[in-house]
């Protein structure tokens, strides 16, 4: 019997993990895409781009195509998305894992400061530098847009919808080309996320003795998380994933 598996995507890991999936004769592996990037990455199998519209759609959506387990590899600061997964599931006593890449840890030579929220990183930023690079997402610049005293370039995959100068770029990016962008536009602070991973802009900034400003995650609901493709894998082929 084919089982469907509903992968809640966007991220590198869950692209991996279709591609993991696929070839899998008993598994039909849909991957659900939030459509806000115009020209994604598409993974193998069946994709869905657009949202659920809350838990009511989820729940309906997860009826209809006979889900038999979901899988939340979406990025660590999707909250309503993983709580929706997370809610919709628990109702229909489906099997629900979160594939998590762990979060940052600071190592000797990293000078982090950690906020809760992007409004409160726009609010800390003219105390800690003058010319910063924003990478927090193209839909979280509004708190920094009205900062006078600090010069910003945010980068992001497509145009931010707020007035800001803007780099458009898509990652992964090297050590070096993040060390050259940092020189050439005498960044002296970098504002990010902690979507966590390898992280080449981290590494630069700490060559370069550049304090870092970090969004924490959101808090996540009480569910499985496994941080690597293999694990989530596994989990599926050979765990839970099975029909009722």
């Amino acid at each position: 019997m084919v089982r469907t598996v509903l992968v809640l995507g966007g991220t590198t890991e869950a692209r991996r993990l279709a591609e993991a999936l696929a070839p899998v004769a008993e598994l039909r592996v849909v991957t659900s895409l939030a459509g806000r990037v115009s020209r994604p990455h598409l993974p193998p199998g069946e994709v869905r781009i657009g949202g659920f519209d809350g838990v009511p759609g989820l729940l309906t959506w997860l009826r209809d195509e006979h889900v038999a387990a979901v899988v939340d590899a979406t990025h660590p600061f999707a909250a309503r998305i993983t709580a929706s997964a997370a809610t919709a599931t628990a109702e229909l006593g489906l099997p629900f894992l979160v594939l998590r890449r762990p979060g940052w840890r600071a190592v000797d030579g990293d000078d982090w400061r950690w906020v809760d929220s992007v409004a409160e990183a726009a609010e800390l930023l003219p105390s800690v530098g003058t010319r910063a690079l924003l990478t927090v997402g193209r839909q979280e610049l509004a708190p920094f847009v009205h900062i006078s005293d600090v010069w910003l370039l945010a980068r992001s995959i497509e145009q931010p919808n707020v007035p800001v100068r803007a780099m458009l770029a898509r990652g992964p990016f090297t050590v070096e080309s993040e060390l050259d962008l940092l020189r050439a536009h005498d960044i002296d602070v970098l504002v990010t996320k902690d979507s966590g991973g390898d992280d080449a802009k981290l590494v630069a900034a700490r060559r370069l003795g550049i304090p870092v400003v970090i969004v924490r995650r959101p808090l996540s609901p009480a569910v499985t998380v496994v941080s690597t493709v293999d694990q989530a894998a596994n989990w599926v082929i050979y765990g839970h994933a099975t029909v009722a």
